[in-house]
């Protein structure tokens, strides 16, 4: 994929070097070594030069992405795409459940990277797919897609400092009371599996999921859930930990299955950042998909 990023320089980056200003933008070590391989890949005022030279205010200074390799064993395959938004930088997709984010080896064509190489391919680009907020292959809803290598670490480094915000919808059984609490129980593997997790009070990695009933539905409710953290199974974890598994969830629910349900009713309806280029704040959501609407429909109307 190539990208064209371009900056002036302000007298807060009066005599530095390139290297130095491009680390202040989020250009992280590994970046700065790829683009110097690079052909033409930094010109100041338009004359090509090296990272180590030095910037002043008033400069303009061009850094050229180009990227012509595509991932290795994701082949294109023709899938459908449910687009929220792109530019030269990001693209947000609604993933659909069932759907697996990555190609595995009982999922080699079916999942959404191999829909977006196809959709990159018919345009005659090369993609490298680098997913920021990976969701579970049966929880739908909104993913994040970096479309250069700059993008992908100024994000990664955003959820590692928990400067992405993502709110989702669940249906669990029960309703859990109180109403709205903080779930702060620190998850491990669980040993002898490659996915599973449990809660481990004492080797477990710090996980903090905050959720509030929105409907009481019988003897079920639809919860919203907001993470501090993005560990593996985070949500399905601390929602079976305190005696209220999310419905359909076979590894840490009830063990069987719900009708209309491939797996845990889960949907990922917003995500906030800032955008990994601009800087602005953006915000997306997208509707409650069919199959969860059909699974609150078939629960009756709201108690209370």
């Amino acid at each position: 994929m190539k990208r064209t990023i371009d900056y002036q320089i302000t007298r807060a980056d009066e005599g530095i070097r390139i290297e130095q200003f491009l680390r202040r933008q989020g250009f992280s070590g590994q970046n700065l070594t790829l683009i110097k391989r690079m052909p033409q890949n930094i010109l100041l005022n338009g004359q090509f030069v090296y990272m180590k030279d030095n910037v002043h205010a008033g400069d303009h200074l061009r850094v050229q992405i180009n990227e012509e390799a595509s991932s290795e064993k994701i082949p294109p395959v023709d899938l459908p795409l449910d687009i929220i938004y792109e530019d030269e930088d990001i693209i947000v997709l609604n993933k659909a459940a069932s759907m697996p984010i990555h190609p595995s080896m009982a999922n080699y064509e079916n999942s959404l990277a191999n829909a977006l190489a196809y959709y990159y391919e018919k345009q005659g680009k090369p993609f490298i797919f680098r997913c920021t907020n990976r969701l579970d292959r049966d929880t739908s809803g909104l993913t994040i897609v970096a479309k250069h290598l700059v993008a992908s670490s100024i994000l990664s480094d955003a959820v590692a400092k928990k400067e992405v915000r993502r709110e989702y919808l669940a249906i669990c059984s029960g309703i859990p009371d109180p109403t709205t609490g903080t779930i702060d129980a620190p998850l491990a593997r669980v040993d002898g599996t490659i996915l599973a997790r449990e809660v481990d009070f004492s080797c477990g990695d710090r996980a903090i999921t905050h959720y509030k009933v929105e409907k009481a539905l019988n003897d079920h409710a639809l919860v919203s859930l907001q993470l501090e953290t993005g560990r593996t199974h985070q949500i399905r974890v601390h929602m079976a930990h305190i005696g209220h598994p999310l419905l359909g969830d076979l590894v840490y629910g009830h063990k069987r299955p719900e009708k209309g349900l491939s797996g845990q009713c889960l949907h990922a309806r917003a995500l906030r950042f800032l955008h990994p280029r601009t800087g602005e704040l953006v915000t997306f959501s997208c509707p409650l998909p069919d199959y969860f609407q059909d699974v609150l429909a078939r629960l009756g109307p709201p108690v209370g």
